[in-house]
């Protein structure tokens, strides 16, 4: 891991800037709409506008690389983050803020997809697989640090919305001065949803169950919190608590899915986090409960995401894993987008508990479905299915495929195939 990291620092160091400023922006909004009185339902609209743009950048990005080159595109996207950060504040209105919260989606959707090919092309063959592990916790630790960083500054002010700002200025500097080469970009075609849905009907629809999961849980929370009266402390511990047991929780996880049908671990991890939903609308858990809540339903949809592009992946060919993976992420942008909208929907029929009651619907319809999919198809053994890999919800396609590829590696794995499984 030492080699690893004196090749990569850079870049990991300009990953933490940046995932800081990212994490603390969603939470900056959703309090500071709370302040200035903006309705849940236009809430939605801003929420929703990170997930549009990043499905955007997804589509447009790749094609900008290959015009003008990973520096030019990296240091354009760049720049335009730090400057929406900054107009947060000076612009106070909804529909300022959706558009804005589309550009920051696709800048930060085009940072993702260029900063993991630089450490894709900063490693070596045998380094590859680990320095792409440690760049996925190295993010889940900047959007924790940005969560901390809320509780300093009056949110109805300006200053918390300068610090992300610097802190995703300086996040370039590293990378932009890093010896390590641009790589060559290669665009990925994504595979059409008609053939993913012919290849996993499960992995197709879950996606999209799950993309409306993250849009409420990792959106929506913010607004929540606001809504339901918490502090700036409660809200950003609680939204620190979705990404802190959405990676702990991974690695049990993982080992029980490589071990038995992955569609078992998606139902009883679906109908956990419906129940636990279920549990914070019937009764009043303070916020330690909330906290807990939080974490076990971050922890639920997190390993859920994982599973489902390992259970596509058992059926594919190695060669093409890589554009399934993109077609799940497309996929997965539209629910994302959508769920905003829906959440901000139920909570104005049901109060806050609506926000509740999405993502136990949509757990609950995954561990139906999940569990019917069952019946209609025999499970690959054991022994033929490939490697869960830990994985984070902006990882693009370019670090699906390394991080599976060094799991199927691995050398408790090198006895099975590298994936494919006829059935």
């Amino acid at each position: 891991m030492l080699s690893v990291l004196r090749t990569t620092w850079p870049l990991l160091l300009g990953v933490l800037l940046l995932m800081v400023g990212n994490g603390m922006q969603g939470t900056l909004l959703g309090v500071r709409g709370g302040i200035e009185g903006i309705a849940t339902a236009d809430m939605a609209w801003v929420m929703a506008g990170y997930f549009g743009g990043f499905l955007l950048g997804s589509i447009l990005v790749p094609g900008m690389i290959q015009r003008v080159g990973h520096v030019r595109v990296f240091a354009a996207l760049g720049s335009m983050i730090s400057a929406v950060l900054i107009l947060y504040a000076a612009l106070p209105f909804w529909q300022a803020w959706a558009v804005l919260r589309l550009v920051i989606g696709f800048s930060f959707s085009g940072v993702y997809i260029t900063a993991e090919s630089w450490v894709n092309a900063s490693a070596s063959n045998e380094t590859r697989g680990r320095a792409m592990s440690a760049y996925m916790i190295v993010q889940m630790l900047g959007l924790v640090s940005g969560q901390v960083l809320v509780n300093f500054g009056d949110p109805a002010g300006f200053l918390p919305f300068v610090v992300p700002s610097v802190l995703v200025s300086l996040a370039f500097t590293p990378i932009l001065l890093s010896p390590q080469p641009a790589p060559n970009f290669e665009s990925l075609r994504p595979m059409s949803v008609v053939r993913l849905f012919r290849v996993s009907p499960l992995g197709c629809v879950g996606m999209f169950l799950i993309g409306g999961v993250f849009a409420g849980v990792y959106g929506m929370a913010p607004v929540w919190g606001s809504a339901a009266g918490l502090t700036v402390r409660e809200v950003s511990a609680f939204v620190a608590a979705i990404f802190v047991g959405g990676l702990a929780i991974q690695y049990p996880i993982g080992w029980l899915s490589d071990r038995v049908d992955r569609r078992v671990v998606i139902t009883g991890l679906s109908v956990s986090g419906a129940l636990v939903v279920a549990a914070v609308i019937a009764l009043d858990p303070g916020i330690w409960g909330l906290l807990l809540a939080a974490a076990l339903v971050g922890g639920v949809a997190n390993p859920v995401y994982a599973l489902l592009i390992a259970y596509t992946n058992d059926f594919l060919p190695p060669t093409e894993m890589a554009g399934a993976s993109a077609g799940l992420l497309f996929v997965n942008g539209i629910g994302s987008v959508a769920g905003p909208f829906v959440t901000a929907g139920l909570m104005a029929l049901m109060g806050n508990s609506g926000f509740w009651a999405y993502n136990g619907v949509l757990l609950a319809a995954l561990a139906v479905y999940a569990g019917w999919r069952m019946t209609r198809r025999a499970a690959p053994a054991v022994e033929a299915q490939g490697s869960f890999a830990v994985l984070s919800p902006t990882a693009s396609p370019v670090a699906i495929e390394v991080v599976m590829a060094d799991a199927d590696n691995s050398p408790d794995n090198m006895a099975k195939p590298a994936g494919a499984a006829a059935v």
